[in-house]
């Protein structure tokens, strides 16, 4: 006896873009679905109301839907879902007004129109979320970042110091204290490099890129570029002298350990040896580079007096003129305040690293 072709139980519901169709057919066999010149077609093979044969049925939707249903089938259902053509509510789901007999709402996940635009409303704003986080980056992607700027931006600065470090070392070696006095015309240019991309550094700390103290880093460029561009680089009389040999070794002394043990700690990295270096080379190196600075102002004042380069005269009535090396002599005050202040933030950057553990109290 041939299997009779029956209609089985289908059930409804709609979103402004889609309808669902939830198909009451258990064990399904080949399931022919397709749609149409707008009308969705269904056949298969399964256990429905009237036992195991085959169900099929057909229906023509009220508007146009795009032509490629995506069905699911469970052991006690099919779920098949269609895309409308254009994003709307409808009224009904199939053209002819009186509903087909074996066709009936899904209250499961029926909706009524003002619940499905605010579902489609919450839908929209995680979408437009999730491209607004994926056009920022994830925080781990800018995590990545920024270390890799920060790991290029200290490589570059220890590759710089570096070469000005084994520059004035093998001069120093080969001519001796000759090389005191053409240092500036051997590493100037690389030395402003250096100091020029320093700026970064205040930048990053004080944007937040880092979390150094800004006042530090700021008393530092500040008082290098005032030493390299206005004492050594406006006065040719003062490139020639010993004490720049002084300035710059000593400046690149400190920094040959600075930046290795920064680019380190971009990777997670941490070296004993060099982060000793890094904590205690600065103890005796930056005064003695204080002092090397100090010493190129004080040779300076006489050669400022002298050139009258920088000074001014005050406008009528007053007409005194000032001269370029008071502000030197403030300059030099200032030196010392700053070496206090940087020699005090080092001090508890070497306290917290390396102070001595508190004895438990028994």
């Amino acid at each position: 006896m041939e299997n009779q072709v029956l209609t089985p139980h289908v059930y409804w519901a709609q979103r402004h873009r889609e309808l669902y169709l939830r198909v009451e057919l258990s064990d399904v066999q080949n399931p022919a679905i397709s749609i149409t010149e707008n009308v969705l077609h269904f056949k298969a093979q399964g256990h429905g109301a009237k036992g195991d044969n085959v169900y099929e049925f057909h229906l023509e939707f009220l508007d146009l839907v795009k032509p490629e249903p995506v069905y699911k089938l469970t052991q006690r259902q099919v779920n098949i879902t269609v895309q409308k053509k254009v994003s709307q509510w409808w009224e009904r789901l199939t053209k002819q007004e009186k509903r087909p007999l074996f066709l009936a709402p899904d209250f499961d996940r029926w909706l009524d129109e003002s619940d499905a635009e605010m579902e489609l409303r919450a839908k929209e704003e995680e979408r437009l979320n999730k491209l607004r986080l994926e056009s920022q980056g994830s925080p781990e992607t800018l995590t990545s970042l920024k270390k890799g700027y920060l790991f290029m931006y200290n490589l570059v600065q220890f590759l710089g110091f570096s070469w000005i470090f084994v520059n004035l070392t093998v001069r120093f070696f080969i001519l001796g204290k000759e090389s005191f006095y053409d240092t500036f015309h051997s590493v100037a240019d690389m030395m402003y490099f250096c100091q020029m991309l320093a700026v970064v550094e205040t930048i990053n700390a004080a944007i937040g890129v880092t979390s150094s103290p800004v006042m530090p880093s700021l008393i530092q460029l500040l008082g290098r570029n005032f030493i390299l561009f206005i004492i050594f680089g406006t006065m040719e009389e003062m490139q020639n002298k010993a004490v720049v040999f002084f300035v710059f070794y000593l400046w690149s002394s400190i920094e040959i350990f600075r930046y290795p043990f920064y680019m380190l700690s971009c990777i997670d990295m941490d070296w004993k040896v060099l982060t000793w270096l890094r904590y205690t080379v600065w103890i005796p190196v930056y005064p003695l580079g204080c002092l090397a600075e100090a010493v190129s102002v004080i040779q300076s004042i006489p050669i400022f007096n002298e050139t009258g380069r920088f000074s001014f005269t005050l406008p009528y009535p007053v007409k005194i003129k000032v001269r370029f090396s008071f502000f030197l002599q403030i300059y030099l005050i200032m030196l010392f305040l700053g070496l206090y202040i940087n020699f005090r933030h080092l001090y508890k950057q070497r306290r917290r690293r390396y102070g001595q553990k508190k004895k438990k109290i028994h």
